[in-house]
């Protein structure tokens, strides 16, 4: 973010560029709020730990979701100092939410097998069981 305001101090300025520094602004300070929310360790009156908090680098975790989004950021930032036309970079993040809500979500949802009952309950399997004894006697 440094980097981008001093280079643009020395070229000009635009509303265009300036509110794409704000939100990229936005985009992180949420995300380190989020992650820090997230880290964020509970203790007991005494002193004694409670909850840890989340691993912020479980892999498959929400966390890397949003170390990606500060990547992105950080680079379509940088490499907006080139040209402006790199801001579109950031249809990127819709495409790979629309990715992971599919993947994660709604394809397992969608293609999952049907339940097969595995096991009768003891009860039906033992009036089975009379039944077929009283047949066979």
């Amino acid at each position: 973010m440094g980097i981008y305001f001093i280079t643009m101090m020395l070229r000009e300025f635009n509303a265009l560029t300036i509110s794409l520094m704000a939100f990229s602004a936005i985009i992180y300070i949420g995300s380190y709020q989020f992650m820090s929310y997230m880290a964020r360790a509970t203790y007991s009156e005494s002193g004694q730990l409670l909850d840890p908090g989340v691993d912020l680098n479980m892999e498959g975790g929400i966390a890397e979701h949003f170390k990606d989004l500060i990547i992105l950021t950080s680079g379509v930032q940088i490499l907006s100092l080139i040209s402006n036309y790199f801001w579109l970079l950031w249809l990127l993040v819709p495409l790979r939410g629309s990715w992971v809500l599919w993947k994660q979500i709604l394809a397992p949802w969608f293609f999952a097998q049907p339940q097969v009952q595995s096991e009768m309950n003891e009860k039906k399997m033992r009036k089975l069981e009379r039944k077929m004894a009283k047949r066979y006697q």
